[in-house]
């Protein structure tokens, strides 16, 4: 078995730092060789949705932090870095008390501001951030959740981060327009956004998992795994089945499989470490019915004014 193709699960009770880095420690040799140079540059891309989501909705600060400690001791630069879908990257580590929980350690904050434009698979034409493109490794860090539009929010949706600013409201505004199933097509966006990223791995927390309804308002369900992979895709279908989720209630799943990507099916992943029945029972809740993939102009027009407002205080 191929290591793009294992997944390593593991349990991890909460979010102190000793347990973290216990279970890194045992999650990380899973995912193979990441030939990673001293001094090479790692980013990672947390889920930082918004500054006024609960603390639920973010990937966890401490969970970031372990992180961060893990590839600075193996001599790497790190940086941290996402674009919000409301408000700046460093306004949501200061809310969610990321930026206290990486305080004394080289972390360089960056904000996903330079735009370049990639064209995808599906024919259209999109601007990325420039600074998720620029390190020898991404660190995809999502928080497990539910998604009343997308039912999963796991590591494949999570690379949605890499767009910037306004475009995300432009893009889900494509896709309520469109004339095909709305989810599957945003899907398929999101996955040929996998294929501009360098060289990358998932960690996923999901300690304490957000269910029932998300990506904001949902309920904490105590799921206690921390999950790694080199395959988000693969990740993402090991924990619908640790989740006790039929895979087909996903557009992402959906849309993976119909173009035949490794690590849709069970079967052709690795489990060196727990397998995804060890953590049956956990009660976790997806949306039974998915709500459209909508743009709401109001939004759009408050969220480009904040960005307006933003990017003059940085020239100030």
């Amino acid at each position: 078995m191929v290591a793009s193709l294992s997944v390593g699960l593991d349990r991890c009770q909460g979010y102190g730092r000793r347990s973290l880095q216990l279970a890194l420690a045992r999650v990380m040799p899973h995912l193979g060789e990441l030939n990673l140079s001293p001094g090479a540059r790692v980013l990672l891309k947390p889920n930082l949705i918004s500054t006024k989501a609960p603390p639920l909705a973010c990937t966890h600060a401490e969970f970031i932090a372990a992180t961060a400690a893990w590839f600075l001791d193996h001599g790497c630069r790190v940086a941290i870095g996402d674009s919000p879908a409301f408000g700046s990257a460093r306004n949501v580590m200061e809310r969610q008390g990321i930026a206290q929980a990486l305080r004394g350690m080289d972390v360089q904050r960056v904000e996903f501001v330079s735009v370049v434009r990639r064209r995808l698979g599906s024919g259209i034409t999109i601007g990325i951030a420039a600074e998720a493109l620029d390190c020898d490794l991404l660190v995809n860090l999502p928080k497990i959740k539910a998604h009343d539009q997308m039912y999963v929010s796991m590591a494949v949706k999570n690379i949605f981060g890499i767009v910037t600013g306004v475009r995300k409201s432009l893009l889900h505004m494509r896709n309520y327009t469109s004339q095909g199933d709305s989810h599957l097509e945003f899907a398929r966006i999101i996955l040929d956004l996998h294929g501009l990223l360098p060289k990358n791995i998932t960690l996923a927390d999901g300690i304490e998992a957000m269910h029932q309804h998300g990506p904001v308002h949902g309920e904490m369900l105590a799921l206690h795994c921390l999950a790694g992979a080199k395959s988000a895709v693969a990740l993402d279908t090991a924990m619908l089945a640790l989740l006790e989720l039929p895979a087909a209630g996903s557009p992402l799943w959906r849309a993976a499989q119909e173009r035949g990507l490794p690590g849709t099916y069970l079967g052709e992943i690795d489990f060196p470490l727990l397998v995804p029945s060890a953590f049956f029972g956990s009660g976790f809740v997806a949306p039974e019915i998915l709500s459209p993939v909508r743009f709401r102009p109001w939004r759009y027009a408050l969220n480009s004014l904040r960005r307006v407002i933003l990017a003059l205080h940085r020239k100030e």
